[in-house]
């Protein structure tokens, strides 16, 4: 935005003219300056005659048109007022945009932007535009979903980091058309806008199902850590939390290729086919491949709870995560034994572990969001 479209705007403000969509730009677009320093190229006084007359404003909602003059004030107190009386979307809008790493809550879903600046995003909020740090539009919010604008290639990379706490998932599509579902307890840094004739690179910590855009000029490729997966375009799962001894790569549709070194070569690309499951130890650097049932391991998009041999610490992991609770399991004599359980969609808590002690007699106690296994 243009000094002159900022001041034109400003008007239809005062004038009461705006809408509510240009009402978050102006706001979105202020803030971008007060926090980044933006106006350093305007003189003081212009500065300070925008600070005051959007104030001013402001300040005319909050007090039901009774003038004041306002020349210093607190712009994080007056704009949250402010919000109650500019309707939802701009409450939205606002608890996006103003949150800081002093005052980010356990579990709220966060984006990190290249500068390291961290925004709170509420889920519950409707149609929101998302800014960069230059006050540039680059994506929207809708609901649970972040979108980024499909625009032509850069020439520099700029990433964002969104993270998902416990108990929450979130969906992502890149500016490439590519969509990610993160599951609860994981974060994917990421590309604003990719580069022409590179890669599109993305670096993936938890679990998250890729529905990848199909590009044969650029590869896709997910980094985990220590593992490399490349496809052109293709639907898989990556289960990859750091306190798990195995990475694993379900493979529903097309083909990816899976790789340890940092440049991949013919011989040391492991090639997977849809139904296959490929598992990286990283003990001893080993890949594996097993035919598996896909929908077991994708069946948390959908919210649904199912394990398939798996043992019982791994399963008190995935519940931790699922539902954002302190699992302490006293019965050791459990903790290696594979169990078989399906709980369909968005169970509660009290329901799986009621199932769990009808079918394998198992003992528990819960007292709040902790839950002790005797």
């Amino acid at each position: 935005m243009t000094k002159k479209e900022f001041y034109d705007l400003l008007l239809k403000f005062e004038k009461k003219e705006c809408t509510a969509e240009e009402e978050n730009l102006l706001f979105q677009f202020y803030n971008s300056f007060q926090n980044n320093n933006r106006m350093s190229s305007w003189n003081l006084s212009e500065k300070e005659e925008a600070r005051i007359r959007l104030l001013k404003r402001i300040n005319t909602v909050v007090h039901n048109s009774k003038k004041q003059q306002v020349r210093t004030f607190n712009w994080i107190k007056i704009a949250s007022i402010a919000a109650l009386y500019l309707g939802f979307g701009f409450i939205g809008f606002l608890y996006f945009n103003k949150s800081t790493t002093n005052n980010i809550p356990k579990d709220a879903i966060t984006l990190q932007f290249e500068d390291g600046t961290i925004k709170v995003i509420n889920e519950n909020s409707g149609a929101i535009q998302v800014l960069n740090n230059e006050g540039q539009i680059v994506g929207k919010q809708e609901g649970r979903k972040l979108i980024y604008n499909k625009e032509g290639e850069r020439n520099v990379l700029t990433y964002n980091t969104l993270k998902v706490p416990y108990g929450k998932t979130f969906e992502l599509q890149l500016s490439d058309g590519t969509k990610v579902q993160l599951n609860s307890g994981s974060s994917l840094k990421y590309p604003v806008n990719f580069i022409e004739g590179k890669d599109r690179l993305v670096y993936i910590v938890g679990e998250a199902y890729f529905d990848v855009e199909k590009d044969l000029m650029h590869p896709f490729l997910v980094n985990i850590n220590e593992l490399n997966v490349k496809v052109i375009g293709t639907q898989f799962n990556v289960h990859a939390y750091p306190e798990d001894d195995v990475t694993e790569v379900v493979l529903v549709e097309g083909s990816v290729g899976l790789y340890k070194e940092e440049k991949e070569s013919d011989k040391s690309i492991t090639y997977l086919t849809p139904g296959f499951k490929a598992s990286f130890s990283k003990n001893s650097k080993e890949i594996t491949k097993t035919p598996v049932l896909t929908n077991i391991y994708t069946s948390w998009v959908e919210g649904e709870l199912v394990f398939r041999d798996m043992e019982f610490d791994n399963i008190l992991k995935k519940l931790e995560r699922f539902y954002d609770i302190d699992i302490t399991n006293d019965n050791n004599s459990l903790s290696g034994q594979k169990f078989q359980a399906s709980f369909g969609k968005k169970p509660n808590i009290e329901e799986v572990f009621e199932e769990l002690k009808m079918i394998y007699e198992i003992d528990y106690t819960i007292n709040g969001k902790s839950i002790t296994i005797k």
